[in-house]
């Protein structure tokens, strides 16, 4: 059997960390961040972690 292929998109967007939780980014943090106001802006800074219900699909792409 041939290898499965991961997906480029989700190798790109996700990172597993050491404890094995897939971190992700943020939406609407590329531009026009002017019109968000300051506390919005903060939380984005913030690490996010993919919900448990997502993590297994999320390893399965980035194998």
């Amino acid at each position: 059997m041939p290898k499965m292929k991961s997906v480029k998109g989700a190798v790109k967007r996700f990172k597993v960390k050491k404890n094995g939780t897939v971190k992700r980014g943020t939406a609407f943090r590329s531009h026009i961040l002017t019109k968000q106001d300051a506390g919005t802006r903060r939380k984005q800074n913030t690490p996010k972690v993919v919900c448990k219900a997502d993590e297994a699909n999320v390893k399965a792409m980035i194998n």
